[in-house]
């Protein structure tokens, strides 16, 4: 068992790192709130599945929006994306998933 508590960055190649994060849905996240507000991230992943106030809900598009809306505006980072589950199975998720048909330009 291992556990991390700090990363540290050795770069020494001058190559391109990039910095992600994947914060739950509800605004702020607790433990990610002071790093994401830095301006650091490159790519920020919002899971938006297991979380009834915020995730993606076919039946309330309004909900998923608002969040959105919400990260978005607030957060400055170079690129958000829509974080959700790849499958059904409550192995996967418990809730959050949008079938394949779903039209998710109805959900911009």
């Amino acid at each position: 068992n291992a556990v991390l508590d700090g990363i540290d960055f050795d770069i020494e190649s001058g190559k391109k790192v990039y910095l992600s994060a994947a914060p739950q849905c509800p605004f702020p996240d607790h433990k990610l709130n002071g790093a994401l507000h830095t301006g650091l991230f490159d790519y920020v992943w919002i899971q938006f599945y297991n979380n009834p106030s915020c995730e993606f809900d076919v039946s309330n598009p309004e909900k998923f929006k608002n969040s959105w809306r919400k990260w978005t505006s607030n957060i400055p980072a170079k690129k958000f994306f829509v974080g959700l589950p790849a499958a059904a199975a409550k192995s996967a998720a418990g809730s959050g998933f949008a079938e394949k048909e779903t039209n998710m330009k109805e959900y911009e």
